[in-house]
């Protein structure tokens, strides 16, 4: 079976950090791009960080700087340490990944896989 699930979110207030979780289970984790797009409702999905499956890696202008990614290949999970967070950081969270050939963060609005999502609450 094919899984990413999410943890972490939560409730926060402005100025304040979470780090949220993406466990990766039933593909070759190594081989494939993943990442996180958040969600607020009535916007658009919007692709917040990812890694290509080379190890490069991708900010959105809107957390660069404070938002940062990383990888534990081993335990085939991703983070994404959130800090100084702000009002406008209120979303759902989804986690997602897409295998080879195309995975690269460029390709990952057509994710093959998406996670179930985690509510992050920025209050003021």
């Amino acid at each position: 079976e094919v899984q990413l699930v999410e943890s972490g979110g939560g409730l926060v207030q402005a100025g304040g950090s979470l780090r949220l979780s993406c466990a990766a289970s039933g593909f070759t984790f190594d081989d494939s791009a993943i990442g996180w797009f958040r969600q607020a409702p009535g916007t658009e999905r919007e692709r917040v960080s990812c890694m290509s499956s080379d190890g490069s890696t991708y900010y959105a202008d809107s957390v660069k700087g404070r938002f940062t990614f990383s990888s534990d290949n081993a335990k085939s999970t991703v983070y994404l340490q959130m800090n100084s967070l702000k009002p406008e950081d209120t979303a759902v969270y989804y986690c997602a990944a897409r295998g080879p050939p195309l995975a690269f963060c460029v390709f990952l609005n057509d994710s093959d896989y998406w996670g179930q999502g985690t509510q992050v609450t920025v209050s003021s």
